[in-house]
Order: C-alpha cells, then sequence, then structure tokens
C-alpha cells in the first residue's frame, strides 16, 4: 500500500511541521495527567521554498530544519512529519467486516480508484478500520488516506537533511483534529523552556504538537 499514515507509536517523536513559511518542532513527554514541553522552536523558510504544500527547495528547507533543531538542543531523531495540500485525499468507505488483510488491500485500491484523480502508481496509500458501520452491521467503516509519493518523499528528504528519520507520516488535519482537545499554552514547561513565551508561542504550534502526541498514540 506504500507509505503508511497510520503507522503505531515509537518512541519520543519530534512533531516537524513544515508550513509554507516555516518549519515548528515541538517534543513533548508526560507529565501527570498531561504533557510537558521538553522544547520547541520555529525557523523561517526561503521564500518560495514550500508553496501550497510542495517542498521545491530541498536543501532550503533541510538547512532551516537543522538550524531549528540545533536551537533545541534535543537527542531525539525520530520525527513525525505531515502531508498537507491538494494532493492529499481523505474518505471514510464501508467495506465487508471480516476481510484479511491481503483481501482489505485489493479492496481499498479498487475503492481508491474511484476518488483519486492521479495514478495509483503515483500515490502513497493506507487505510485504518474504524469500527462497524452505522448502518450495516455487517460492513465496517475505513478511513482512507492517499497522497502523492512526491509529497511524501520530499519531506523525507527534508528530514534526512537534519539527521532525523522519519517514524511516521501523518496527515495535516489528523494532526489538527488530534491536537484540537489540548489547550497548549497549559503544558508544562520543561527546565530549558521559557514559560512566558511558550504561552505566546503555543497557538501557532498545532499541528506540531498533534504530530509530537502521537508519541502517545
Amino acid at each position: 500500500m506504500g507509505k503508511g499514515f497510520f503507522r503505531r507509536k515509537v518512541d519520543t517523536l519530534l512533531g516537524v511541521d513544515i508550513s509554507d513559511t516555516a518549519i515548528r518542532l515541538v517534543e513533548l513527554a508526560r507529565s501527570g495527567s498531561g504533557y510537558s514541553i521538553r522544547a520547541y522552536a520555529t525557523q523561517g523558510l526561503p521564500a518560495q521554498a514550500v508553496v501550497d504544500g510542495s517542498v521545491l527547495d530541498l536543501e532550503g528547507a533541510g538547512l532551516a530544519l537543522r538550524t531549528a533543531l540545533s536551537r533545541m538542543q534535543t537527542s531525539a531523531r525520530a520525527a513525525a512529519v505531515a502531508v498537507t495540500g491538494p494532493s492529499v485525499i481523505t474518505r471514510v468507505v464501508e467495506l465487508d467486516a471480516g476481510l484479511g488483510d491481503d483481501e482489505m488491500s485489493w479492496m481499498i485500491q479498487m475503492e481508491a480508484e474511484q476518488y483519486i484523480p492521479y495514478p495509483l502508481d503515483d500515490m502513497a496509500i493506507d487505510f485504518q478500520v474504524q469500527g462497524p458501520s452505522a448502518h450495516h452491521p455487517a460492513r465496517v467503516e475505513v478511513l482512507l488516506a492517499a497522497c502523492l509519493k512526491a509529497h511524501v518523499e520530499a519531506r523525507e528528504a527534508v528530514l534526512a537533511l537534519a539527521g532525523l528519520v522519519p517514524a511516521v507520516i501523518d496527515v495535516e488535519a489528523f494532526a489538527l483534529a488530534r491536537a484540537s482537545s489540548q489547550d497548549f499554552a497549559s503544558f508544562t514547561p520543561g527546565h530549558r523552556v521559557d514559560g512566558a513565551q511558550w504561552a505566546v508561542d503555543a497557538q501557532g504550534m498545532g499541528v506540531a504538537c498533534g504530530l509530537a502526541l502521537r508519541s502517545f498514540a
């Protein structure tokens, strides 16, 4: 099925948000019943390095990421990064319950042909069973996610230029949904984090925090 958007959690992940204007990084840890900010950083991108979610200047984006990473002084090297833009397609489809993995993969490929206006060979496709269908007890709801492989590979290349390992490829909308119930400003600041400054900066860190939360998913 190509690159996965629903990989299981690994150890501590850096949330790496690559937007059109800046790269934002967050490292989270557990803190009681909530989370703490171990480190974070924001670094502006060169003009036109990223346009509408497409990374056009790999070297420029890689240098910006290395600069932000050096300021964080973190030993974490596994990262979660998100794809976004018009090539990202998500759909909920219904399939028969009880299908094996191979059968479900084949069915997802058939479903994908209906929704994806690109050659399937050019797409990274993944799926996740959400649960029983509310309308058909013998079927299950399956979340399909797809993106052009070139966009996934570009983000992996940017991470590699900064010495990071792409452990999770996510979808920006999923990261934001994961973060929506969190009050980032209330996260406990770590010893290397200025709490007052974090309270100011937290509003713009939603995607990065949502990606870092994959550490605990």
